[in-house]
């Protein structure tokens, strides 16, 4: 049996591989536009380089996505089939105020947040009446209700409807057509900045109890939390998140359609938390990595073939690797700090 004195031990070893695996990505990612100049012989703005900065870009904003619906799905044990209308949302409710109304780009950021904070109350009154998969399917239908609207004739003047909203202007010195290195670095300093935010709420009393709920809310009520009250946190946190990364999603290609408002945009979420790992933060971003960049391998090799070949390997994962990447990695740690601490007792 463990004792308190074991389990420091592991903790304390896990975090430390923890952070300086983390400290290595990040450096990695921070010289990987040189690197790949520099392998290529090209201009770190151009050619190869310019390519794999909008890839990896691609990877940061759903990495924060991902980790947005973990918040949701890993930590308080709310399964959302609508987590698509905070992206989708922000992205149409940038793309509007700039191009239509002429808004400055800085207060239509503030108005993505406002939004994003009163669909999440919305959301939170409406739907916590009901649980489970009655609380997914009404999060569902207020995520089809936008879809509708963003693609409806009613809108078009400004959605574009089907076709979608294009053209938004976007600050020339952080524009991605003539600065994509700077975009590149703007969106992993967003990436790092929404992971330490995220770490710093779940590991705080509200995240704790976010745990709490997920584990046994009736529990949770008996010793006095207000459950609604966390839920509703917990809602508006992720839906804020989500909309960092739908914005920075309009950003990067001045445009907005329909589908980023779909059901197939939460299940990408969805999906991404499970390859990685749930409730840990790090595992849906690095589920983000390898779903987009799996997918862009597979689709060149494959074709349209593609599809099944990744459908099969997520039946592999959850087959064989059940908690995720990360989920399986921490195992796998507890484990062996855990034989190591015994062997060391037994030796002395």
């Amino acid at each position: 049996m463990r004792t308190a004195e074991m389990r420091t031990v592991e903790r304390k070893a896990m975090n430390r591989g923890r952070w300086g695996a983390g400290a290595a990505a990040l450096a990695g990612l921070v010289i990987f536009p040189y690197l790949i100049a520099a392998l290529t012989g090209t201009s770190v703005g151009e050619g190869s380089s310019k390519f794999w900065q909008s890839l990896l870009i691609e990877v940061f904003i759903m990495a924060i996505y991902a980790m947005s619906y973990d918040i949701l799905m890993g930590y308080t044990g709310i399964l959302s089939f609508g987590h698509a209308m905070f992206f989708g949302a922000a992205a149409y409710t940038a793309g509007i105020a700039v191009k239509h109304f002429h808004w400055p780009f800085g207060l239509a950021v503030l108005l993505v947040f406002v939004v994003a904070i009163v669909q999440g109350l919305i959301v939170g009154v409406v739907s916590l009446r009901v649980k489970g998969v009655y609380f997914a399917m009404a999060t569902l239908a207020f995520a089809e209700f936008f879809a509708i609207l963003a693609s409806g004739s009613d809108l078009r003047a400004y959605t574009g409807a089907e076709d979608g909203l294009h053209g938004m202007a976007v600050p020339a010195f952080i524009d991605p057509t003539n600065e994509r290195l700077r975009f590149y670095y703007l969106a992993l300093l967003a990436l790092v900045l929404i992971y330490l935010a995220l770490r710093r709420i779940v590991n705080s009393p509200t995240g704790k109890v976010f745990v709490a709920l997920r584990e046994n809310e009736g529990r949770a009520q008996m010793i006095g939390y207000n459950t609604m009250a966390f839920k509703l946190i917990a809602i508006i946190v992720a839906g804020l998140a989500a909309a960092l990364a739908g914005l920075l999603q309009v950003m990067l290609n001045s445009s907005a359609t329909p589908s980023l408002l779909g059901i197939n945009r939460t299940i990408d979420a969805l999906l991404m938390t499970i390859i990685g790992g749930v409730g840990t933060l790090i595992g849906p971003a690095l589920g983000a990595g390898v779903l987009q960049l799996l997918g862009y391998w597979l689709s060149n090799t494959f074709g349209l073939a593609a599809l099944l070949v990744i459908g099969v390997i997520y039946i592999l994962l959850v087959l064989f690797v059940p908690y995720g990447i990360v989920g399986a990695w921490q195992q796998r740690g507890v484990s062996s700090a855990a034989w190591r601490q015994a062997w060391r007792r037994l030796r002395d």
